[in-house]
């Protein structure tokens, strides 16, 4: 009996057949800023070219649409951000339909990275702020919002094509909240791209895997190594048919970076 999504052991997935060595490295997410990066590090050690090329760009829900919605922001105590993009595309709704929130206005970050993002809108030290702190930020994000359930109306800032694991747990647990969708995920035309040029291609959410199936029909046949981090990144390279090179996180490998290195290190003796 296959397994189902979310059940798998995603070690049991990964390619048995033996490593060989990579030249050319694709990094589906747009170049690092500055000269300092893991991977620049990664292509000086081990003498291979790291390239970067985004798969997928992020577009906003305008105003006119998100009102279609028909939410009103300031029903809403508590905000839930999962993101740097919901952070920007909740404070530019908020400018298009020119809401102020409460300085009451609670706000719930799955990482304290996320938390801090929030200076570049408001006065961090003046409002509600609360996050995770641990490696388990999605389970103490899910303890932050119970100790404030029944104080607080939430609203979850999300994407069009978003993971169900907060609306899910909201639901079943009884909050009240709704779910604000501000922004989409779309692929990026690479119809000109040469993606065959490359030996390993690594992705970081199901939206860059489909944005491949999109612009590559003939993703199949490509003699590429394909990398993932995440469980629902992994997911959906292996219900596209396509077997898994390399992975994080797992036990061993905590990082794309590290597991990619650890690929580079054992193909270099």
């Amino acid at each position: 009996m296959p397994q189902k999504v979310g059940e798998r052991n995603y070690e049991d997935f990964l390619s048995k057949t033996p490593k060989t060595k990579l030249k050319n490295i694709l990094i589906s997410q747009p170049q690092p800023e500055g000269l300092k990066s893991p991977y620049f590090d990664l292509a000086e050690r081990y003498k291979v070219n790291i390239d970067f090329q985004p798969f997928i760009q992020v577009e906003g829900v305008p105003g006119r649409e998100f009102r279609k919605q028909r939410i009103t922001l300031n029903d809403f105590n508590g905000i839930i951000f999962t993101s740097r993009n919901a952070i920007d595309h909740f404070f530019r709704i908020c400018e298009e339909l020119r809401v102020k929130m409460s300085q009451e206005t609670k706000f719930f970050c799955t990482s304290e990275a996320i938390a801090l993002y929030l200076q570049k809108y408001t006065q961090y030290r003046k409002r509600k702020v609360f996050y995770g702190e641990s490696q388990n930020n999605n389970k103490e994000l899910r303890n932050l919002l119970f100790k404030h359930k029944d104080t607080t109306d939430f609203l979850y800032i999300c994407a069009e094509s978003r993971k169900d694991e907060i609306p899910s747990f909201m639901k079943a647990n009884g909050f009240a909240y709704a779910e604000g969708v501000m922004y989409k995920t779309v692929a990026v035309n690479l119809k000109q791209f040469n993606i065959e040029k490359f030996d390993m291609v690594l992705f970081f959410s199901p939206s860059g895997v489909a944005s491949l199936q999109q612009n590559f029909p003939k993703f199949k046949s490509y003699k590429i190594k394909w990398g993932v981090y995440g469980t629902t990144t992994a997911d959906a390279i292996i219900d596209a048919g396509l077997e898994l090179q390399l992975m994080a996180p797992l036990k061993s490998q905590p990082s794309i970076v590290v597991a990619l290195e650890n690929y580079l290190k054992e193909t270099s003796k």
